[in-house]
């Protein structure tokens, strides 16, 4: 109580309610990868993130993405100078960009996302994707406290030694924040039509994922053939063409003959204008995290964290890359011999391209299954724990436990009205246990120790749901 000399009236405030918890936000994405351009003075050999917030602002400070570069096939008549179209090679369906950031920003966000983390590991024009780089990449996102999602897009393109050398970085971090969830792909998925998909994806559960940590992580399968087409430019539009042809192996930005001639482009609009629709018809193929990163935030923004990301569409698909059925899902879904799942996502008549799968790389872990439990854990656990700081060097008496106690109640309260928590009644769902002899002894009060226990029983999606048929005799 203050200490009053001069007579008169004063006023003293008093707290009588307990401090709140916050709860944090749970779908905020660090994407991992190559770029267009960086920020002036960037040094991609110490990379930093950048919080964005749309697709233009990563544009403005990161640009787009380097042309695609595909190779026709052409035949001019010399003399008439008019294209034989049927000798345009149409471009490899199956084609697939190895710096694939940029599309991928464009599907999280189609997909319902919001604003992310950036983490530019180098320029597109530097190369394919180097392992190292990404690795450094993750590690970036360390020290940034928001990022609750870690997605590196990029690189599913890797063989399995590679792609280990990313994941294990991703597993590490993940495990050691414990407030953060990986969102992964079977590497190799763009290949699906080409290599044998079951051996690959026991590659990736034997190989490439270790056993550390896998509570913290979900994997998903296959990858889209999306609706987006690929950025070209007309030095990047290359062809090859027959002894008759005027012009040989040239791009539509070069000269059509000797100097002061129009360009290609000019000179022959037909066979330009038939490539670009050649070209609208090619599809970007992406992995499916950057997806389920929109889909996470969509999910968490309008049910809550509790609610699973599955039975949910995917926007701007066309197709899988690998049609799904029952049984492989089955496989998918139910690691027998390491309990590693991967989620599948399937196309089903009459709805689209659903998420049909729910469950961490800890498949067989009766505690940590389901993704929505885990993350619905991570919120519980950073938000209580930041709220809690509050109270570093209080009083440990039980003035300061009632305080405590009662915040983490009303935190849970709110929860299980939303829906997040089982139970008929609050007491049903949640217990908090705080103070002496409780949850603490003399020794630990001594000490500096304020111990508190807090249970709770979170929803847990309906995966299987069994209906069961009987006869009945007739009752008359």
């Amino acid at each position: 109580m203050a200490t009053y000399r001069t007579p008169g009236v004063y006023v003293e405030e008093i707290n009588v309610f307990p401090p709140s918890v916050v709860p944090v936000e749970t779908a905020i994405p660090a994407f991992v990868g190559y770029t267009e351009k960086v920020p002036t003075g960037y040094d991609a050999t110490d990379p930093k993130a950048f919080l964005i917030n749309s697709l233009s602002e990563y544009e403005a400070m990161f640009g787009t993405t380097t042309a695609e570069s595909f190779t026709f096939k052409v035949k001019i008549d010399a003399t008439t100078g008019v294209a034989d179209i049927s000798q345009t090679a149409q471009p490899d369906a199956s084609a697939v960009t190895f710096h694939n950031l940029y599309y991928s920003l464009q599907h999280y966000f189609a997909n319902g996302g919001g604003k992310c983390y950036i983490v530019s590991v180098g320029l597109m024009s530097s190369g394919n994707v180097v392992p190292s780089a990404l690795a450094l990449g993750v590690d970036a996102v360390a020290p940034y406290d928001e990022p609750t999602l870690i997605v590196v897009p990029e690189s599913g393109l890797l063989a399995d030694a590679d792609y280990k050398t990313v994941l294990t970085k991703i597993f590490n971090q993940v495990g050691d924040k414990k407030d953060r969830f990986g969102i992964v792909d079977v590497n190799l998925g763009y290949k699906a039509k080409a290599i044998d998909v079951n051996a690959q994806i026991k590659k990736f559960r034997d190989d490439n994922t270790g056993v550390n940590n896998l509570k913290y992580v979900a994997a998903y399968f296959p990858w889209f053939v999306t609706t987006m087409n690929f950025i070209v430019s007309d030095k990047s539009i290359k062809f090859t063409a027959d002894s008759d042809t005027p012009f040989k192996s040239k791009t539509f930005d070069d000269l059509s003959g000797a100097a002061g001639t129009p360009k290609i482009r000019d000179a022959y609009p037909t066979v330009y204008n038939n490539i670009l629709n050649l070209l609208r018809q090619q599809r970007v193929l992406l992995p499916p995290s950057p997806a389920m990163a929109g889909l996470y935030c969509f999910v968490d923004r309008t049910r809550g964290v509790w609610k699973a990301p599955a039975n949910v569409s995917v926007s701007n698909v066309v197709s899988p890359t690998f049609k799904i059925d029952n049984n492989m899902n089955d496989g998918m879904n139910m690691d027998v011999t390491g309990g590693k799942s991967i989620n599948a996502i399937r196309e089903f008549p009459g709805k689209g391209l659903l998420v049909w799968g729910a469950r961490t790389l800890a498949g067989n872990d009766n505690e940590w299954r389901y993704v929505p439990v885990r993350r619905l854990f991570n919120m519980m656990e950073e938000s209580i724990q930041k709220a809690l700081g509050t109270f570093v060097f209080e009083p440990n008496d039980a003035n300061t436990w009632v305080k405590v106690k009662a915040m983490i109640e009303n935190f849970l309260s709110n929860l299980w009205r939303d829906g997040a928590l089982m139970g008929a009644k609050p007491e049903d769902a949640f217990k908090v246990q705080v103070g002496f002899p409780v949850t603490m002894t003399q020794d630990d009060i001594l000490n500096g120790y304020m111990n508190v226990y807090v249970a709770v029983a979170p929803v847990r999606p309906a995966e299987f749901i069994v209906l069961k048929f009987s006869q009945k005799m007739l009752q008359s």
